[in-house]
């Protein structure tokens, strides 16, 4: 019974340990989008993580037929160079590249989506500036 109970726990651990891997840290998509960035904050109570928005041009309706709304791409950031980055460009245009977990673990950000890089920034008029 004892070797029954100690193969039972460790196949319930390396059970655990996949679905935590899969559900936590295997990137389910990846992709960039593109919009201005609204706000860009460090917060949080015990792990300080970088969160951010992006206001995607064009409008969405919630309803089959009326409401607008605005698009808005919520990320969070690992990154200390892409943080400073996008922490010295609030309100321009950004090109951002994301991957996508399926879930968030609290010392990686709040949200599944998770930014590495920055393609590009332009000022509000389209103007390049650098990065």
């Amino acid at each position: 019974m004892k070797k029954f109970f100690t193969i039972f726990l460790l196949i319930l651990i390396i059970g655990g340990g996949i679905f935590f891997y899969w559900r936590f840290y295997f990137v389910f998509g990846e992709g960039t989008k593109a919009g201005q960035l609204n706000f860009f904050v460090r917060k949080g109570y015990m792990f300080k993580t970088f969160e951010g928005r992006l206001i995607l041009p064009g409008y969405k309706s919630q309803g089959p037929v009326g409401g607008v709304q605005s698009n808005e791409f919520e990320f969070s950031v690992v990154d200390d160079k892409v943080a400073a980055a996008l922490m010295s460009n609030s309100g321009a245009v950004l090109e951002l590249h994301y991957k996508e977990y399926l879930g968030a673990v609290p010392w990686r950000g709040m949200n599944k989506f998770i930014v590495d890089s920055v393609i590009s920034i332009k000022d509000p008029n389209g103007a390049a500036r650098p990065f």
